[in-house]
């Protein structure tokens, strides 16, 4: 097996062709193979001229934090991979010159048709490849909150606010530490941290929650929000 240099326009058209009916290199999952002809490339491959390569680089540079943990034989070079090494030698220009160029046509033309079959086996695959993607599971999007919660005097019962703030319970939501802090002629409010899931906790109806206790709660307020 053999790939072309792929600094040159014929190892290149070698690899795009070869991609044209291929999410990677070799089967159907990314391996060291497509780790080691990642890693022969020195810049991103033209898309308008190698659209598959460059569909393909692009792909496997989302799973470069984990190259040393795909399947494979790392210490394998990437003219390992690819079609037969006697059908292309790997600098064009020093290959023996061709019996009959009429009879021989390595890389296809642009001008002929592609094969339905082809065109049906690459449709699949990157069907195949948008489904594995789309079932990927993101981390929730999370944010750590300080609230202050003001009560209506001196006289209001801090530890019965802090006991109604905390019996309120969502699904993403997670109550953490909390203080009082002096505000002036002997009042103190309640500063409560908690971490919310962005998509299943509204800050604003948390807070209404919370103002809704008004034998204790005056007011509330986002003190400070960061996202994790």
């Amino acid at each position: 097996m053999g790939f072309a240099d792929f600094a040159s326009g014929a190892g290149l058209k070698m690899l795009d062709n070869w991609l044209a009916t291929r999410s990677y290199i070799v089967g159907y999952t990314p391996s060291q193979a497509d780790v080691a002809s990642f890693k022969a490339f020195s810049t991103e491959p033209n898309p308008a001229n190698y659209p598959h390569v460059y569909r393909w680089h692009k792909h496997i540079a989302s799973y470069e934090p984990e190259f040393s943990a795909l399947p494979g034989d790392p210490s394998k070079s990437y003219t390992s991979y690819g079609p037969e090494a006697n059908e292309l030698a790997v600098n064009p220009a020093k290959a023996p010159a061709a019996a009959d160029d009429d009879d021989v046509d390595l890389f296809g033309s642009d001008e002929e048709e592609e094969d339905p079959e082809t065109v049906r086996i690459r449709e699949e695959r990157l069907a195949e490849y948008k489904k594995k993607k789309a079932g990927k599971t993101k981390p929730a999007a999370k944010s750590i909150v300080t609230l202050d919660v003001k009560p209506w005097d001196d006289e209001t019962s801090m530890k019965e606010l802090e006991e109604h703030v905390r019996a309120i319970e969502k699904d993403g939501l997670v109550w953490g530490a909390s203080k009082l802090v002096a505000v002036g002629f002997g009042i103190k409010k309640l500063q409560i941290n908690l971490v919310i899931e962005d998509e299943k906790v509204s800050v604003d109806e948390l807070q209404g929650q919370i103002e809704e206790d008004e034998d204790h709660v005056q007011s509330t307020d986002v003190a400070a929000m960061q996202k994790l």
